[in-house]
């Protein structure tokens, strides 16, 4: 843009219209200038102003013409078809294409400053030792490695100089308010970057951040919020008063209504409320809606707090250890008390107040009950709950995130090689607590929980359940891509073509499900910095993230070569079929365990309160008014109609349920499974 010094007639205007400048020749205009349109301004340092040749479209419908109006404007560029009015003081800012700004005390820039990239918290830990650098490009997944694998000190010391890197480039005396960007009514300000179509209303403080905003998906900054040394991600929202403190804010995040955070991150799609955080990592789909939920150094993803929750961890000898994990999928009851360290298993429920430390990671699916002071384990049991399996459809759903660049990559399986992987070790585990336990006991300890010895063997056949269904799912998912007529000896080479069947462990990385041995290799070459940059580690992370379904599969065939005992090329065609009809049959079997537990809810238990003031009929009509009926329940009826589509299913490929031995041809009956499923 090419700017000219004002002459001597439109200096005469500005100064009979109020404006005032110590020093005219640092203003410099754009043609077309129309010094009409700036009345009542001060201006100081280097001012260049651009064209305002057109209106703006204020909320409430009004317009009013672009221009500068009642402001002091100290050390700025302002791009074409800008209003500003009634700004106290703006000072080193480049303002771009169609911003308002208006009713703002002050809007500044002080010394040099990387807006809150290089910030530095700490998160999981309130002692500190796990510091957590923010920037705008930070993931999930990166903090994630900067935060719990600070054992790997080189790794971490090569990670850090990455992003150190990234965040001088971030260094700046002059500020930027990106194009189309809204800012009124607000009182300080200070040393914020404010990306392109970022609305922000009424907030009384903003010092030291990145509002990293975009056209898709952009920021929403609210009355009353005040936030310091922070970064906000695309797509957020926070209002209602919300403050935060040193805090990293990811995409599609919403707080509000007086919500408290210090120390804290919260990556996508995380909700936080009324209540409290500190020292929090929050993983994807964190929520906490309630004013006495108290989150204290713990790592959560997938989690819902109930109201009251609380950690702690209160008994101070070298400090505070305000640290522990809930895996993802995981609940508070109301109330609920947790005393850190311990570590709750995946979807696990918990429930009352827990005074010992405990791991039940290896039990995924799992109530955890406080019982006459002690914490019981019933494992697998939240299997069968409406809420897991309604959790598992709502996420993807819920995705807010409509940025194209999404920092954090996310899987959503509820049966995925992390947790199947779980509930194997999870069988073995109680089946050796059975095998070692007395029948005299009625319990059994391990580690640091208590479990009701006569549950040992039910709640291992309730995670072969699941493992069943995990491998009847991946083989009919394989299946799609043969044509129907290969021999066994081709299916079997399809099916295992170029893969090693590796059965490793498998790790939850704030939401990217992955083998260890993937990431250890990660690690490995960042350490060696094969990877120059933090785009050079996201693009890594991509690639694992796209290798979900092959690396899956690839596990699964371990898995299924280890309960065989026997390669997946060896085995013969109704041991295949077997696999695939019994993950069929437990699915109808789980799915009618769930639809039992969601039919509790229309009982008459559940009906008290409604029809207050009529019989047992108006109270029924009241509450199928209010909650339906169980055969017009949109969850149940979805269940059923899978269950229908599995009996269906059984009876296109002939299946009559009996032993496959009983069966036709189980080469045949593989052939149909293929053509049924290509078809579908």
């Amino acid at each position: 843009m090419t700017f000219r010094p004002l002459n001597d007639n439109e200096i005469s205007i500005l100064t009979n219209q109020g404006c005032q400048c110590e020093n005219w020749k640092q203003v410099s205009v754009h043609e077309p200038f129309l010094p009409e349109r700036v009345l009542n301004v001060r201006f100081s340092g280097e001012v260049k102003i651009g064209n305002m040749d057109s209106t703006i479209s204020l909320p409430g419908g009004i317009q009013k013409s672009c221009g500068l109006y009642n402001s002091h404007l100290h050390n700025c560029t302002i791009a074409d078809h800008v209003y500003i009015a009634d700004v106290n003081t703006l000072a080193n800012y480049d303002v771009e294409t169609g911003a308002i700004l208006e009713s703002i005390g002050s809007l500044l820039v002080e010394g040099e400053t990387a807006f809150g990239n290089g910030t530095a918290i700490e998160v999981l830990n309130e002692g500190g030792g796990r510091p957590l650098i923010l920037f705008d490009r930070l993931s999930s997944q990166i903090a994630y490695f900067l935060v719990l694998y600070r054992h790997k000190s080189a790794m971490i010391k090569k990670l850090e100089e990455i992003i150190a890197a990234y965040v001088k480039t971030k260094f700046s005396s002059k500020g930027k308010i990106g194009e189309h960007s809204l800012i009124s009514n607000c009182a300080t300000l200070k040393n914020i970057h404010v990306g392109p179509y970022t609305t922000i209303q009424g907030a009384a403080l903003l010092e030291n951040g990145t509002l990293a905003s975009g056209k898709t998906d952009p920021i929403y900054i609210g009355h009353g919020v005040y936030a310091k040394d922070f970064i906000v991600a695309s797509g957020s929202k926070i209002d209602g008063a919300a403050m935060l403190t040193a805090c990293f804010v990811g995409q599609g995040v919403k707080i509000g209504r007086q919500y408290s955070a210090e120390n804290s991150a919260f990556f996508a799609n995380c909700e936080g409320f009324h209540g409290e955080a500190c020292s929090v990592f929050s993983g994807p789909y964190t929520v906490t809606h309630h004013k006495s939920t108290l989150l204290i150094g713990g790592l959560f993803s997938f989690y819902n707090a109930g109201s009251g929750t609380n950690q702690s961890n209160h008994m101070y000898k070298l400090g505070p250890v305000h640290q522990g994990v809930l895996e993802r999928g995981s609940k508070t009851g109301s109330f609920s008390y947790l005393l850190w360290p311990c570590r709750v298993g995946a979807f696990t429920a918990v429930i009352g107040k827990h005074y010992e430390n405990f791991d039940t990671s290896d039990f995924p699916f799992s109530y955890i009950n406080e019982v006459n002071g002690k914490s019981m384990l019933t494992p697998a049991m939240n299997l069968f709950t409406v809420g897991t399996r309604r959790d598992s459809a709502k996420w993807p759903a819920r995705d807010r995130r409509k940025d194209p660049n999404k920092l954090d990559w996310i899987h959503f399986d509820l049966f995925s090689p992390y947790t199947v992987g779980r509930m194997v070790r999870g069988i073995e585990t109680l089946q050796t607590l059975y095998e070692n336990a007395s029948k005299k006991q009625d319990y059994v300890t391990h580690k640091g929980i208590t479990i009701k010895r006569l549950l040992l063997k039910t709640c291992s056949k309730y995670y072969e359940m699941g493992v069943k269904i995990f491998i009847g799912d991946c083989l009919l998912d394989q299946l799609k891509q043969c044509m129907g007529n290969e021999s066994l000896e081709e299916l079997t080479g399809k099916l295992t073509a170029g893969n090693t069947g590796n059965c490793q462990t498998w790790l939850d990385i704030c939401g990217l499900l992955v083998p260890a041995q993937t990431i250890d290799s990660l690690l490995e070459e960042i350490e060696k910095g094969t990877y120059g940059s933090i785009d050079d580690i996201n693009n890594q992370l991509k690639k694992l993230y796209e290798n979900y379904e092959p690396s899956k599969w690839s596990w699964c065939v371990g898995l299924i070569e280890k309960r065989c005992g026997m390669k997946m090329n060896q085995l013969p065609a109704e041991q295949l079929v077997q696999m695939i009809m019994d993950g069929k049959t437990t699915r109808v079997k789980l799915n009618n365990m769930i639809i039992n537990d969601a039919i509790k809810e229309f009982d008459e238990g559940a009906q008290i309160g409604f029809g207050i003031d009529g019989d047992d009929e108006i109270r029924k009509r009241d509450f199928e008014a209010v909650r339906g009926t169980v055969d017009t329940n949109s969850f149940i009826r979805e269940l059923r109609d899978e269950n229908q589509r599995i009996e269906q299913f059984m009876e296109q490929i002939g299946w009559k349920k009996e032993p496959v031995s009983e069966n036709a041809d189980s080469r045949t009956v593989l052939q149909t499974i293929i053509k049924v499923i290509k078809s579908q």
